[in-house]
């Protein structure tokens, strides 16, 4: 007891001080966790005992608790309307990589044909806890390249289910191919089922039950129990826990309280992701890695390049040059769930065990150098296509009481024409690369970028701006800048331009100085319009 009460305490410190000090230098707190793992395990010869087994299965339902998140973000709608990239695109990923990598495999390396098959599939999937959580942290999950990049992600993680029961045919030749598919499909077909119609239907019973309750303890198990209950249910059944807890998101996505539940996880999901990075970091052989670092780091780069000239070339059929660079860079690693592939395979004796520890060195050793890449996602993108980016290409611009305007369709040119008339001090932003162009063209001093994003916000100074006009037309999209501006600066100015009440009422927990309704301040303008050519008629009259 004494033992794991000091370890505990040593990890919760060094991951503290690690952590303020990669902050301090801008680098991930992932690293921080991986590299606390590493110690504690050199330190506690943790590789030794059953604690890193316990310790595996707490890290696991960080990855339940992130893909439960990220079915919040994808209701079954919007679901469908992703098929083409989910199925078309993440088959065509999963599949070339698969195919190149094994090739390279046997061919080049001479490594046997089973082996280069669990090796080809491991290396194909890429880190969902590492990408969708800066993807979910950056805001960038609702960009044309988040949006695309989430899809493939989704499918990777399907796609886990049919290559772990693939090592498990590889194991037992007394199993058949056909039953085990069979299987798999009607047990597919049996959790979706009950998933969307009794379980939607028991989900909201159940949430609804907790929140006329009114005790925010009672709510929050609530949620936790879906989470956990969901995810037993489809481990059960032969598919992974984190499959459950994706479905359960989905669902609860469709109701009221998708906001609610996220916030309310947000701390649970953070911590159990902590654990998950630790644990990563314990499977660090310090020694072996030393002595065989160039090794592990020329497999690495290849299979980066691989993946990356991969998903580049399937982007580039339907997306620009701009999207398809940043999502090749932000899917070219080897993902979490290649631990558990290398895992099975060796305890079922298909994969010898020393090859084994080095694979699992490469993808270590990609989960660290992977933060690095997508934390600097635009920077890197842009040695490959030339183009404006927001957050490291703004120059801060040395203003004060300036208005910021945010967009510039229509509404924002003519805003800017008149803020222009009048003398006053004003910067665009846009993230339409035509619409600054244009704006730059009519000599006005104008930015691509998100305004989202803190880099830009402190480039632009508003912090010191008198206002910001905020002339979006998407509802999410001015929700996510007005949260970001209100999280910067609390007394911030904002003046937001509102289609209807129902806007309005989306937008009521913000603290927004003004709304504009486009349609009601027309009409007023219309009806003042309207009144004062009929005095103007009757005094022609009188």
């Amino acid at each position: 007891m004494e033992t794991t009460l000091l370890i505990l305490f040593t990890s919760l410190a060094l991951a503290t001080v690690l952590n303020i000090i990669l902050k301090k230098l801008s680098m991930s707190h992932i690293i921080g966790y991986i590299i606390t793992g590493t110690i504690i395990a050199t330190i506690f010869n943790l590789s030794s005992t059953t604690t890193l087994d316990t310790l595996d299965l707490i890290a696991e339902f960080g990855i339940v608790f992130l893909m439960f998140t990220i079915g919040l973000e994808m209701p079954f709608n919007k679901l469908k309307k992703m098929k083409d990239i989910l199925f078309v695109d993440g088959v065509l990923q999963v599949g070339a990589s698969s195919i190149i990598i094994f090739l390279v495999s046997t061919f080049l390396f001479k490594i046997d044909t089973t082996s280069s098959i669990i090796i080809a599939l491991a290396f194909s999937l890429s880190s969902t806890a590492i990408v969708l959580t800066y993807l979910k942290q950056s805001k960038d999950i609702y960009t044309p390249y988040g949006e695309k990049s989430t899809a493939i992600l989704v499918f990777q993680d399907l796609a886990v289910i049919p290559i772990l029961l693939l090592i498990s045919f590889l194991s037992n030749d007394t199993l058949s191919l056909s039953e085990i598919l069979i299987k798999t499909i009607l047990a597919a077909i049996a959790i979706s089922a009950f998933m969307f119609t009794i379980g939607r239907k028991l989900l909201k019973w159940f949430l609804d039950f907790s929140s006329r309750t009114r005790l925010e303890e009672l709510f929050l198990a609530s949620v936790l129990a879906i989470v956990i209950g969901t995810s037993l249910l489809a481990h059960t059944i032969g598919f992974t826990y984190s499959l459950g807890a994706f479905i359960a998101g989905m669902i609860i996505a469709e109701t009221n309280y998708h906001i609610k539940v996220e916030s309310d996880i947000a701390s649970y999901k953070d911590l159990l992701l902590g654990t998950f990075f630790f644990s990563v970091g314990t499977k660090i052989d310090v020694v072996y890695l030393v002595s065989n670092l160039h090794y592990v780091l020329l497999i690495f780069f290849a299979t980066m390049i691989i993946k990356a000239f991969v998903v580049y070339l399937i982007m580039i059929r339907k997306s620009n040059k701009s999207d398809s660079v940043k999502s090749a860079l932000a899917l070219c690693q080897i993902g979490e769930f290649s631990f558990a592939v290398f895992a099975l395979a060796a305890n079922d004796n298909i994969l010898d065990e020393e090859l084994s520890k080095f694979l699992i060195l490469v993808t270590v050793l990609s989960m660290i150098i992977t933060p690095f890449i997508v934390n600097n996602i635009y920077k890197l993108a842009s040695y490959f296509v030339v183009e404006f980016y927001e957050s490291d290409k703004i120059t801060p611009i040395n203003r004060k009481n300036h208005t910021i305007i945010c967009g510039y369709s229509i509404l924002g040119r003519i805003i800017a024409h008149e803020l222009m008339k009048e003398g006053r001090s004003f910067v665009i932003i846009s993230d339409n690369l035509k619409h600054v162009l244009l704006a730059r063209k009519n000599g006005y001093m104008a930015y691509f970028g998100h305004l989202e994003k803190l880099p830009v916000m402190e480039s632009l100074r508003v912090d010191e701006a008198s206002d910001i006009i905020i002339t979006l037309n998407n509802l999410t999209q001015k929700r996510l800048v007005c949260e970001a501006i209100l999280n910067y600066r609390s007394d911030a100015k904002l003046i937001v331009k509102i289609d209807s009440l129902d806007e309005k009422k989306e937008l009521k927990d913000l603290n927004i100085a003004h709304y504009v309704h486009s349609q009601l301040e027309t009409a007023n303008l219309m009806i003042e319009k309207s009144l004062n050519i009929n005095a103007e008629d009757k005094k022609e009259q009188n």
